[in-house]
């Protein structure tokens, strides 16, 4: 299993910036897919940025070109860097894995969330 941990979220004016963190721990050898998914209140949880092992990004419409998703690979750590934040950012945010093996095949999961808060 994989556990993940994240970290950064806080309350932030509109235009500011936040940075998100996620470490992994456990079988992190098994992780192909690292993102970030969100959800406001009254909402369904949406994807937000996806990140390959290949470095491959994707981002949801809505963010594109004010949020950018990194990875560090050798120690499992992923990044969620958000400028120009808006008022319609804020929800609780959650690190998220896709892992694969053999054994198990596809399994997925998240982290406990961290609530970003975007208002003057």
């Amino acid at each position: 299993q994989v556990q993940l941990v994240e970290s950064g979220g806080g309350l932030v004016q509109p235009g500011g910036s936040l940075r998100l963190s996620c470490a992994a721990s456990g079988r992190i050898f098994e992780i192909t897919i690292m993102g970030w998914y969100r959800q406001a209140p009254g909402e369904q949880r949406e994807l937000v940025a996806s990140i390959t092992n290949g470095g491959r990004t994707n981002y949801t419409d809505t963010v594109k070109g004010r949020f950018t998703i990194s990875s560090d690979n050798a120690k499992r750590t992923w990044f969620l860097q958000m400028n120009n934040l808006k008022p319609e950012d804020t929800a609780v945010y959650y690190c998220y894995h896709q892992t694969f093996s053999f054994l198990s095949g596809t399994t997925e999961g998240w982290g406990q969330g961290t609530q970003v808060t975007v208002a003057q």
